[in-house]
């Protein structure tokens, strides 16, 4: 293999909302382990006048934000954030995700989100989560007309799970009715973190300095053993002590240019988003193989050829070797991994040159679905943006607005279609609509380059 490039009625709910004053006044959060109970809260900046905002924590221990507009259309949008977030936890870690996607509220739809019950890896955990936040608002609120869920980043892994396991209840009603899948890491946990453990390899090779020489040694698949740990400001002075990334071009070392060289042109991932990558190369392998794994290595570059680089039998010559073990890889699957056996409408957006997750896993994604015999209910659409956690709120209010249509009338949108229904967005937002509808993604594993 060559290497080359996450009940009260409806019509209850809504007067209750009308009933509300202006983001509803400050209220305190219940405590953990006091059950589910939505307190009021103060709406966060950039949510319409009279939004309903509501904050509390699961029984299981994981904090959500719920807020519902004036003029609610009827449908939940339930949200599922991005990562992992190896951190603890906190009640307000959803109001960041609340005022990035708040185009959902501004169209009309309530949202729910939380953050998951403790950091750190775990798509079934966070599915599950995400479940038990759309059972609160329900409990609380009622039964909307529509509940859709969003998945953002590795949240989409998480929505796209949670979808394969909630969808459908036990009595054989809808769940969820829609699917919207943003940025999402839609190749499973499987297949998607390879090039991140091929980057800790070459890295090593060029810097020795994540271990250093004089530092416990420890196979680099591990992230770093499990009583270490390493802040990302420890891990960018590594990183510009061997490539110079953070310093002007003119003041690196010929040795650090040419380290920085090698390492991009043999991974294909720029030097600005080279300290994002090896710290979830870092911190997040770190809580897989200690924390979800027992230790068990899931990652391999065994069949690997490394090229790009001013001297690639060199490189393939030294760097760490390191095979998966098939039970890692086995409980990694069965925690990450998706069938493709969907059962709902889902609509897709990715942007062609997203630095953090390539866009080259809808490709993979596709090719599941395909393989599931359930391509009439996926519909993928991609944007000529170089961004990642936030794209064009006029194409996420025509994706809102085109997956609802399929839901209610059954006619299956396409990327014609929503980048049509796109044009009628910018005048509201200011944004532009950026669909390249005839783009096809390929299995390259690395950036596509502008």
């Amino acid at each position: 293999m060559v290497l080359t490039r996450t009940m009260r009625p409806i019509v209850v709910a809504l007067a209750a909302i009308g009933l509300l004053a202006a983001c509803a006044t400050a209220g305190e959060a219940a405590p953990a382990g006091s059950g589910v109970e939505p307190a009021e809260a103060s709406c966060p900046e950039g949510l319409p006048a009279r939004t309903a905002c509501y904050r509390g924590r699961s029984d299981e221990g994981a904090f959500y934000w719920i807020a519902i507009p004036a003029d609610w259309n009827g449908t939940l949008v339930v949200h599922a954030h991005g990562g992992p977030r190896t951190p603890p936890p906190a009640q307000d870690d959803p109001v960041e995700d609340l005022q990035r996607f708040a185009v959902t509220v501004r169209e009309g739809y309530a949202w729910a989100g939380s953050t998951y019950r403790r950091g750190g890896y775990g798509v079934r955990m966070a599915a599950e989560d995400t479940e038990i936040l759309r059972t609160i608002f329900w409990d609380r609120f009622g039964k909307p007309r529509r509940t859709f869920l969003h998945g953002q980043s590795w949240g989409g892994n998480v929505a796209a799970k949670a979808a394969e396991l909630y969808a459908i209840a036990a009595d054989g009603s809808n769940n969820y009715d829609g699917v919207m899948l943003s940025a999402g890491v839609t190749s499973g946990g499987t297949r998607a973190y390879g090039f991140r453990a091929n980057l800790r390899a070459v890295y090593q090779f060029y810097c020795r300095n994540h271990p250093r020489p004089d530092e416990q040694q420890y196979p680099i698949w591990q992230g770093l053993p499990a009583d270490q740990s390493m802040t990302r400001a420890e891990l960018s002075a590594r990183v510009e002590e061997c490539t110079g990334v953070g310093l002007r071009p003119s003041e690196r070392t010929s040795l650090q240019t040419s380290n920085l060289r090698n390492i991009v042109a043999v991974t294909g991932i720029g030097e600005q988003q080279l300290v994002a990558h090896l710290a979830w190369a870092t911190n997040l392998f770190q809580d897989i193989v200690h924390r979800r794994l027992g230790g068990l290595n899931p990652f391999s570059n065994a069949g690997v050829a490394y090229v790009g680089s001013d001297d690639d039998v060199a490189l393939n010559a030294g760097v760490e070797r390191f095979s998966a073990d098939p039970m890692a890889v086995a409980r990694l699957s069965y925690d990450a991994d998706l069938s493709g056996m969907i059962v709902l409408p889902t609509v897709t957006i990715h942007a062609k040159f997203d630095p953090t997750v390539f866009v080259s896993v809808d490709h993979v994604y596709r090719r599941t679905v395909e393989t599931a015999g359930r391509s009439d209910l996926l519909v993928q659409t991609f944007t000529d943006e170089a961004d990642h956690s936030k794209l064009s709120n006029s194409e996420y209010a025509a994706l809102l607005g085109s997956l609802s249509r399929w839901v209610e009338t059954g006619a299956r949108p396409s990327p014609h279609s929503i980048a049509a229904d796109c044009e009628q967005y910018t005048t509201r937002y200011g944004e532009p609509c950026l669909f390249d509808v005839d783009f096809v993604p390929t299995t390259l594993d690395a950036p596509i380059s502008p």
